[in-house]
């Protein structure tokens, strides 16, 4: 048997014994069966040492949920974790690049297309319009660069009130302005989920009526895929080409394009919900590449 450690939420943050713990037992299920002991530990009890990480075959980060909130003390931690030579997965190194958004621009000058995407460290009423002009969207979608969960994302029309509020709310953050894409809504946003570097499940995830969020706490409805769409398959691969490190897991979240292409929405590379509550193998397949690792 070999014993891992999975990263777990602050303790001393709001709702720190959420529905992580219903994931957890899901992971812990599908590495039994492959032999793995899976401990959880808080993240934020290994910022500035990673000693007592050390007696782990591996250290997965995959329910450091929260982290957005802290990310100074974040960014710290996984110095330290790299600075150690912990054995993680996936790197410190990845965890410190992907948990601010701005790793969209690295990968979309590398050639991975991305919907209209403008980053502003100080979002004004000028931007917004000027988003509004140059995509003709109806709607925008503003969302900081480093955040998780649809946390202070705000759907603003042109001339809507809560603009005031989002620009109150933007202060000091680095934000991210996108139009809204309907196709969330019609199509749906699909992830692929990749373990070991082989695609294991594919998932359809679409919004309640009227919202766009698309995460299980807002009410979205998730469909395993039995095939997944050619092009969304073609863009995740390109993504991974991309980032060009050994990743034991890997969520990209893509959405069709008005075009008939496709857009990266996200890389998820930290503590992406694996969605086991529909992989047709329980997580048995993460379970094997993690396996194979140790």
């Amino acid at each position: 048997m070999s014993e891992i450690a999975i990263l777990t939420p602050d303790p001393a943050i709001k709702d720190a014994e959420g529905p992580w713990r219903r994931v957890l037992e899901r992971l812990q299920r599908a590495l039994s069966l492959e032999g793995i002991i899976a401990t959880p530990t808080p993240w934020t009890g290994h910022v500035d040492s990673a000693d007592g990480l050390r007696a782990y075959a591996r250290v997965l980060p995959l329910l450091c949920w929260g982290y957005h909130q802290d990310h100074a003390r974040w960014l710290r931690a996984c110095g330290a974790w790299e600075a150690a030579g912990l054995a993680m997965s996936n790197a410190a190194s990845v965890l410190a690049w992907n948990s601010d958004k701005r790793y969209l621009a690295e990968l979309a000058a590398r050639g991975v297309p991305l919907p209209y995407t403008q980053w502003t460290d100080a979002l004004t009423r000028a931007q917004i319009e000027e988003a509004f002009d140059e995509t003709g969207a109806d709607e925008l979608i503003v969302k900081p660069s480093v955040s998780g969960g649809a946390w202070k994302t705000r759907r603003l029309r042109r001339g809507d009130p809560a603009i005031e509020a989002a620009l109150r709310e933007a202060e000091g953050m680095t934000m991210l302005v996108q139009p809204y894409l309907p196709e969330i809504a019609s199509a749906g946003e699909t992830s692929l989920l990749f373990f070991g570097g082989r695609l294991s499940h594919v998932v359809n995830k679409r919004p309640v009526p009227g919202d766009f969020r698309v995460q299980e706490e807002h009410g979205g409805r998730y469909t395993v895929l039995l095939e997944p769409p050619k092009g969304a398959l073609a863009l995740a691969e390109q993504t991974l080409a991309a980032i060009d490190a050994p990743l034991l897991y890997a969520r990209i979240d893509v959405v069709p394009a008005a075009d008939g292409g496709w857009w990266l929405m996200e890389a998820e590379l930290i503590e992406p919900d694996f969605y086991l509550g529909v992989d047709p193998q329980a997580g048995a397949g993460f379970a094997r590449a993690l396996g194979a690792l140790l």
